[in-house]
């Protein structure tokens, strides 16, 4: 691994770092000396990619908003009838409860932050456009909208009641009953 100056994959270590970081201990414990540990670099360097704590955080969170909004394309991309769009958004709900736990972990953290302050908002509303615009190729901008908001609630079900899952039948039928007009 190269540590020097010339590394052009430093940045991207940082960010990867970061985010591990978020996963194990959260937002709140970021520091500079904690993920420059963790990605094998320099402390001194950290202010050459990154201007401070929360550009760090608004780097390494837009990657990850980027990734989702990808698993969203995924999903929705072949879909050429609303009966199969309504399919693939039934697995998307799925693929996203049952995917890494690492997903779930990072998309509650960027929430928290969200809540608190207004940068983070503003990246939240960005990704929530991005999976609306994709959603809005198959359905309306208001179902888009309520199907949004489902598929949220849904995978944070999902992921954290394991006593009553729903099956994808079960997610199908919802996702067909809010597209239904």
């Amino acid at each position: 691994m190269a540590t020097g100056r010339a590394d052009p994959l430093r940045r991207e270590r940082i960010l990867a770092a970061t985010l591990d970081h978020i996963v194990e201990e959260g937002a709140a414990g970021v520091s500079h000396r904690k993920i420059a540990a963790r990605a094998g670099v320099p402390l001194g360097l950290m202010p050459y990619h990154f201007s401070g704590m929360d550009a760090l955080l608004r780097d390494a969170f837009t990657g990850f908003a980027g990734r989702i909004v990808g698993v969203f394309e995924e999903h929705l991309g072949g879909a050429r009838t609303p009966a199969h769009a309504c399919e693939a958004v039934a697995e998307l709900i799925h693929r996203l409860a049952e995917g890494p736990r690492r997903e779930l972990v990072l998309t509650q953290e960027l929430y928290t932050l969200a809540a608190r302050h207004p940068e983070y908002r503003d990246l939240t509303r960005i990704w929530m456009r991005h999976s609306r615009h994709l959603l809005e190729k198959h359905f309306d901008a208001d179902t888009a909208c309520q199907l949004d908001a489902l598929i949220e609630g849904l995978v944070l079900h999902q992921a954290l009641d394991n006593d009553t899952p729903h099956s994808r039948d079960r997610t199908l039928q919802a996702v067909i009953r809010l597209t239904s007009t």
